[in-house]
């Protein structure tokens, strides 16, 4: 018997689950609030995808060589002290083994989005409300259309929900839980130079950080840091996490509205912190955004009866491991497996199998992910010093690196043909 799955959430942890379930033989139909497919988006400007979670694209797509030409690599993990008032740079240390691709939101969305039936993707469908049978042999999930404001049911065997970190199918189980907010903003843009390579802004930053490129640079200052890599299409993408009290946020988004004169005052507050070359690429960016960084305790259980979590909703991260699309992607991977392993009629086994492989791993994620970011933040933690990249020590440096993230190479028994895939 053929199962049938419905996604709440069409951002790339549902499309991701689509691609996974309907490998697994399911029948999938996805649910997404916006009224069209994504074009570009802000609240995702650049990513770094981890060697399995490449693998795992790939072989969800027809041409898995697209994901190569839609991707540049990463190969280097670079940390650098910046000295505020010198305005130097110093190299604390480098992982030239790193691996990553780096991709615009996007571009990657777009790209798993074509790769599906047509059809599977519900445009303009805000989830109201589950319910499962008394049986347990269905869940009946009801959406308002936007355009119609029609209610809609729609009837699976299982509901997924992909529906963020914000996720309110996750609350139903979870009354009390509040994210944690993580201590800092982030402030982030994406600068297109493809008109006006040439510049001095470009000449100069390459000159700085000659391996632009490939490599994904962290830079250190006092009680903060900033992330910045290219992008394809000559595009270079950077983040800079700023210590703040929790802003008061407007709706169901952690990215703010910024106006202008938040920006002048970014601008100015960099300009004490930051290296020129990096500078003029921040100043110059169009449309840079504030996201407000937040994380929760890692919940002890993301399945119920006919209900499981994925991506965000399953666990909230902070960024610093380049872990949130990557943990969807293995997520929906996972949940895909144990689906066809056990098929629709061992619908609950199938479910312990995913928690139980997925939940070890997110967890220590989560922890690693939160704990490298309060370090990098020069915030306080248990057992140690605030982190001063001037005077910091190898060992205080070692800790600074993507690869110490928990599981990082692992691959999960239950996708071990993943493994006889070529890169």
């Amino acid at each position: 018997m053929k199962g049938k799955a419905v996604v709440v959430g069409g951002s790339i942890a549902g499309l991701s689950c689509a691609h996974a379930l309907i490998t697994a033989g399911w029948g999938v139909v996805v649910l997404e609030k916006t009224s069209s497919p994504a074009t570009g988006c802000a609240t995702g400007a650049g990513l770094g995808l981890d060697p399995l979670s490449q693998k795992l694209i790939k072989s969800w797509l027809d041409q898995p060589h697209m994901l190569d030409l839609t991707t540049v690599p990463l190969t280097i993990d670079q940390n650098e002290a910046t000295d505020g008032d010198k305005k130097i740079n110093r190299m604390l240390i480098r992982d030239e083994n790193f691996n990553f691709r780096a991709a615009l939101w996007s571009d990657l969305y777009s790209l798993l989005y074509k790769a599906l039936p047509p059809g599977t993707v519900h445009w303009g469908q805000t989830f109201l409300s589950f319910c499962v049978s008394d049986d347990e042999n269905c869940v009946r999930v009801k959406t308002k259309a936007s355009q119609s404001r029609e209610i809609i049911e729609v009837v699976g065997d299982l509901l997924v929900a992909a529906d963020g970190c914000l996720s309110s199918i996750r609350q139903s189980f979870f009354l009390e839980l509040k994210l944690r907010y993580s201590g800092y903003c982030a402030w982030r843009g994406v600068l297109d130079f493809s008109n006006n390579e040439d510049s001095d802004t470009i000449l100069l930053l390459k000159k700085a950080f000659p391996d632009l490129g490939k490599c994904l640079y962290f830079d250190l200052g006092s009680g903060t840091h900033s992330v910045f890599y290219e992008l394809l299409n000559k595009r270079i993408n950077w983040i800079w996490y700023v210590n703040q009290p929790e802003p008061q946020l407007k709706g169901n988004s952690v990215t703010m509205k910024v106006s202008s004169d938040m920006i002048a005052k970014m601008h100015e507050a960099a300009e004490k912190v930051w290296v020129p070359e990096l500078m003029k690429v921040i100043r110059e960016t169009k449309d840079p955004f504030l996201n407000v960084i937040y994380d929760c305790e890692p919940l002890d259980q993301i399945v119920w009866q006919n209900v499981v979590l994925i991506g965000d909703a399953a666990h909230p991260t902070t960024p610093h491991g380049l872990r949130s699309t990557n943990m969807s992607i293995l997520d929906a991977a996972v949940l895909g497996k144990c689906l066809e392993k056990w098929g629709v009629e061992n619908l609950a086994s199938a479910l312990q199998e995913y928690q139980s492989t997925r939940l070890p791993v997110t967890t220590e994620q989560v922890l690693f992910s939160r704990r490298l970011g309060r370090i990098k933040q020069g915030l306080q933690l248990p057992g140690r010093q605030p982190l001063d990249p001037i005077t910091a020590s190898r060992e205080d440096c070692e800790e600074l690196q993507q690869k110490k993230m928990p599981f990082l190479s692992d691959t999960p028994s239950i996708l071990s043909h993943i493994k006889q895939l070529e890169d």
